[in-house]
């Protein structure tokens, strides 16, 4: 016979397994399973502890990639969009708009710019107009000889009993600019004249060069010497003429020629006044000032020299051929 410690117990959970009445057991099991429904029902209830953690985190997600490259979510930043280019005209600064383009700070340097100009343009008009042949300038070359016969030359003068002149060469003559200078001659001995030029030399004149009249050449060195060496410059000596005004054959109020003669220094610029203001008339290479159309003939003349200074002659009668004297003379430099 066993000890009753080793003696079997009953198992009552198999036992009322197989019992055949099972109404209390049903009973307790759907007391369980309401009890589990509730509680998981309750677990995860919105705004639980449970819960409201990942809605949270989402909602915080969503933010952060709403705002891209903040520290919220650095790990997938979104990278930042251009903006759009503007089609609308950019409005001005506040620094723009208080200093505008018309204000009365900036309005007298614009008057001081358009006074400048306009005398800076004065100032081209009255300012020496030496051409090649310049004041102040000492110039090399060579002299030789010829026969003036009456005087007369390319610069139109007319026949004259003065044989103390000159023919340029073509370079220095500068279409009739050389036409009635005085010019001081030197020899290597060291004589010097002063000749006027009336006249120009062709080639084989080079630059530099002058062809005296003989008178002149014989003053330097005997004629047989046919050629020397020589340095010249620009004179504006004492004279007892006035500057005379003569107008070209054949002119009328539709076509006319002026030519200066007498004058002490080069003429630089000869003008004819107008209804708009003085207007230049070309140089001829035989030194008459052409007004094609008419344009002032028969007004104003003004003159202006190598030095820049102008001399205004009143309005002459249109008297072809003839020499009408002034009272006007350029100033001694």
């Amino acid at each position: 016979m066993a000890s009753s410690s080793h003696r079997r117990r009953p198992q009552p959970d198999r036992d009322f397994a197989w019992r055949p009445v099972r109404g209390p057991l049903l009973a307790v099991t759907a007391v369980a399973v309401v009890a589990l429904v509730v509680t998981l029902a309750v677990a995860f209830r919105p705004g639980t502890a449970a819960g409201a953690a990942g809605p949270e985190r989402a909602v915080a997600g969503s933010a952060s990639r709403a705002a891209p490259g903040t520290a919220t979510d650095p790990a997938t930043p979104t990278p930042p969009t251009s903006p759009e280019p503007s089609t609308a005209a950019p409005k001005p600064s506040a620094s723009k708009r208080t200093t505008p383009s018309a204000s009365p700070s900036t309005a007298p340097s614009r008057r001081a710019e358009s006074s400048t100009t306009h005398a800076a343009s004065v100032a081209t008009t009255t300012a020496p107009a030496a051409g090649r042949i310049r004041p102040g300038t000492t110039y090399q070359g060579v002299a030789t000889s010829y026969d003036v016969g009456n005087g007369d030359g390319a610069c139109s003068y007319g026949p004259t009993s003065d044989v103390m002149t000159a023919a340029m060469n073509t370079a220095d003559y500068e279409t009739a600019k050389a036409c009635g200078a005085y010019v001081s001659v030197r020899a290597a001995s060291g004589t010097a004249i002063t000749v006027r030029i009336t006249n120009e030399c062709p080639a084989p004149c080079a630059v530099g060069q002058l062809d005296l009249s003989r008178q002149a050449f014989a003053k330097l060195a005997p004629l047989s010497a046919g050629r020397i060496q020589i340095t010249w410059s620009l004179l504006s000596p004492a004279v007892s003429d006035t500057v005379s005004i003569r107008y070209k054959t054949g002119s009328t109020q539709y076509w006319c020629g002026i030519q200066a003669i007498g004058h002490r220094n080069p003429l630089a610029r000869l003008e004819v006044r107008t209804g708009s203001g003085w207007l230049a008339l070309p140089r001829t290479e035989y030194n008459y000032f052409l007004s094609d159309q008419g344009t002032g003939c028969g007004h104003d003349i003004r003159l202006t020299d190598v030095y820049g200074e102008q001399l205004t002659v009143p309005a002459l009668a249109i008297r072809p051929d003839a020499t009408q004297q002034t009272t006007l003379q350029f100033t001694r430099h």
